[in-house]
């Protein structure tokens, strides 16, 4: 257990984010509201090894928008910023739950059972992240997904 927490620790000091800051709904509403640096969105994704387009279409955004901001300086939108700080707390609950970036990912682009969406489909928006964390639930709790 304590090599996972040095893990965990490590994963989200590279993204710069203290993991007390997303530990539940109230903090990320907080956070955001105060405003994310765009910063923090170009380190989650190279920490999470996506493209800055794929998550910047994640967030609805444009890559040039998320450029644009972070040459000026500018903070997220709260929505954006909201949703963002989602999707960091679901993948430190997905690298806890499958040990690693490349496992979280591989089960975020396998479909649901007897469906054609895979979960990474469902986090366009702040209420799908939350229903892709509740199936990780099920999962840690060792129901099927």
């Amino acid at each position: 257990m304590k090599s996972a927490t040095i893990a965990h620790n490590t994963w989200m000091n590279t993204i710069g984010l203290d993991d007390q800051l997303i530990e539940n709904d109230t903090q990320i509403f907080q956070y955001a509201k105060k405003g994310v640096k765009p910063h923090i969105f170009y380190s989650f994704a190279e920490a999470i090894k996506v493209s800055n387009k794929a998550l910047a279409g994640l967030l609805h955004l444009s890559s040039r928008t998320l450029s644009n901001y972070h040459q000026t300086k500018k903070s997220l939108e709260p929505v954006q910023g909201e949703h963002l700080l989602k999707l960091i707390a679901l993948y430190d609950k997905g690298i806890e739950l499958f040990g690693s970036v490349d496992e979280f990912n591989c089960w975020l682009n396998k479909p649901f059972w007897n469906a054609d969406e895979k979960p990474i489909d469902w986090l366009i928006t702040p209420g799908g992240v939350e229903l892709v964390a509740q199936e990780l639930d099920r999962l840690g709790y060792g129901y099927p997904a």
